[in-house]
């Protein structure tokens, strides 16, 4: 088999260009026939992916982050369901957060995610589409879609430059809250109803967790043919920072501000403010006003280690 391994070397804060030797160690330890490409600029690795497809590699494999992981996937999509039919995704996840590897089950260290990928055991995963905001005609995504407080949060932790993975989204957290705290009045319509309320956020989960461990799905599975759902009401600043332990625990639906449910889709429509909306932690939009999301049941085969 010929895999293909796209680095993004700023992934990680530089962690993914410096691990580089250890990945090609790894895998040629394994045996494995391989080329590794770096990207260059934003939407490179969906180019080098649809062009990877087409070429005939068996595994496309990203070292990176879930940005990165994220153009992949859409640039694999963009190469046709039939000509996916022959290649699987693999995911070294040496990122910020890391959430899509975690939800699609690579949660070792990279020694053991290449093992991983060398045993090759395959299963089928959703993939989610949104259109709307800055993408009109549609992004593909493999673990989330937020919208409002968790999208702010992200936008924040990117420009966080000295912290890696869960704290700096912590840092982020409390950042936003004196930032973004007045929820906008949304729309949001699935399973043929409609709820209106002002709403802090609205996450659609694919996979389990966001932010490097805030677990807004703890039970979500991405081979289900369903989303996920985490929509929280109105709260007060304070009573964010007393929700935070139960997102970080997954116990968030005890809670009266929290409304969970799964859906294959659903639309979310400013009623009054905007919408700030992330897609697999890359900006969707900062001032958007309507989403709408579907999913597509087992349409991308990855490598995983369950």
């Amino acid at each position: 088999m010929k895999y293909l391994v796209i680095v993004n070397p700023t992934s990680g804060r530089g962690y993914a260009e410096k691990v580089i030797p250890d990945i090609e160690a790894g895998l040629k330890q394994h045996g494995l026939e391989f080329d590794l490409v770096r990207t260059q600029r934003p939407w490179h690795a969906a180019e080098i992916a649809e062009k990877a497809v087409i070429d005939g590699y068996d595994v496309i494999v990203t070292a990176s982050g879930d940005g990165t992981a994220n153009e992949t996937i859409n640039g694999m999509m963009r190469a046709g369901i039939k000509r996916l039919n022959q290649v699987a995704l693999a995911l070294l996840p040496v990122g910020t957060g890391n959430d899509m590897a975690y939800g699609l089950g690579m949660r070792g260290t990279l020694e053991e995610n290449i093992a991983t990928l060398a045993k090759d055991h395959r299963k089928n995963s959703d993939v989610g589409f949104v259109k709307g905001g800055d993408y009109p005609e549609g992004r593909y995504f493999a673990n989330s879609v937020g919208v409002g407080f968790d999208a702010a949060v992200g936008f924040v932790a990117a420009k966080i430059r000295w912290a890696r993975g869960l704290p700096a989204y912590l840092i982020a957290v409390i950042q936003t809250v004196f930032i973004y705290y007045k929820a906008p009045t949304v729309e949001i319509t699935y399973n043929e109803a409609t709820i209106t309320q002002a709403s802090l956020m609205v996450s659609i989960m694919n996979g389990q967790r966001m932010g490097g461990g805030f677990y807004m799905a703890p039970q979500g599975d991405p081979g289900d043919g369903h989303f996920d759902l985490c929509i929280v009401s109105n709260p007060s600043q304070p009573r964010i920072f007393s929700l935070i332990p139960h997102f970080l625990k997954g116990t968030q639906t005890s809670q009266p501000e929290i409304t969970s449910g799964q859906t294959d889709k659903i639309k979310v429509k400013a009623v009054q403010g905007v919408l700030p909306a992330h897609c697999d932690g890359e900006i969707l939009c900062e001032k958007g006003d309507e989403l709408r999301i579907e999913i597509l049941p087992a349409a991308l085969e990855i490598i995983t280690t369950e």
